[in-house]
């Protein structure tokens, strides 16, 4: 779904028949202005998601915007300046701050984490881990945010991690399916496993194949131990409960990238507000 087609459904289901108590309250005709302000520090994300909000409630609404997306963003400033009907700017009020805040909140969080990461060549990603029919939205927000977008869905890129191995009867067992689906299909998409422990990534080492490993809830001895084997022969992903305190010690373990699940469902949205301008 494409960030348009989100934000028509996310309108469609608040306006439903209309907005009545704007509709009831206020003249058709009434103009007004109003500012999105912020209430709390952190990374702004979600201006231009605003820009298509208001577009597509009323295209005669104006917008003078002074921050910008990725900006750092402190209590007191005004990110923009909205001018037109004012039912136009009351309707689309909502949405627009639901779209805004939750992205802040995980451009925000994002930012903490790769700041973690200053001076060290490891990546933090994001992951599949979000809400439904958002995933546009949030991963956008994860850049904005200084990080990097793991796969988008199931479909462009082959990630065999531990349930795929069992059920396939073995690492190599999965490795060579996914081989031979790939021809089949006539599919170039790339290959990621997951591993455990030593023992499955020595199986990997000897199989070979694939384009990165992800390292599973390895302790730091175990992980260092792990880059080490592999030797730059595969990227190489830490995974597995890392949070903010603890991503610079994994990513001295020396791996290409670090995926946070929480970066995405794990996150508060930061406080933001429309308010009008009298």
């Amino acid at each position: 779904m494409t960030i348009r087609q989100i934000i028509s459904e996310a309108l469609r289901e608040d306006i439903g028949s209309g907005d009545h108590t704007s509709l009831s309250t206020i003249p058709a005709d009434a103009r007004g202005k109003a500012r999105l302000l912020v209430k709390e520090d952190g990374i702004l994300a979600g201006v231009d998601v605003a820009m298509e909000v208001f577009r597509q409630v009323d295209p005669d609404i104006k917008v003078n915007v002074f921050i910008n997306d990725g900006a750092v963003i402190r209590k007191g400033d005004i990110v923009f300046e909205v001018e037109g009907r004012s039912v136009s700017l009351l309707t689309a009020e909502r949405t627009v701050l639901n779209f805004m805040q939750r992205m802040s909140g995980i451009a925000t969080q994002t930012n903490k984490m790769a700041a973690r990461l200053e001076g060290l060549h490891t990546r933090v990603l994001d992951t599949r881990k979000t809400t439904p029919v958002l995933r546009e939205i949030e991963k956008l927000a994860v850049t904005i945010g200084g990080g990097y977008n793991h796969r988008f869905g199931l479909y462009d890129m082959i990630l065999i991690k531990d349930n795929h191995v069992d059920f396939a009867g073995g690492i190599v067992k999965a490795i060579d399916a996914t081989h031979k689906y790939l021809t089949d299909k006539r599919l170039n998409l790339k290959i990621e496993i997951e591993v455990r422990n030593l023992d499955e990534l020595q199986q990997v080492l000897n199989r070979g194949g694939v384009d990165r490993i992800m390292l599973d809830n390895f302790d730091y001895d175990t992980l260092r131990e792990a880059v080490k084997r592999i030797a730059g022969r595969f990227e190489t992903e830490a995974s597995g409960g890392i949070n903010e305190d603890t991503i610079r010690q994994y990513a001295e373990c020396g791996v290409d990238f670090v995926s946070v699940g929480a970066l995405t469902h794990h996150i508060s949205s930061l406080d933001l507000s429309l308010k009008a301008v009298k």
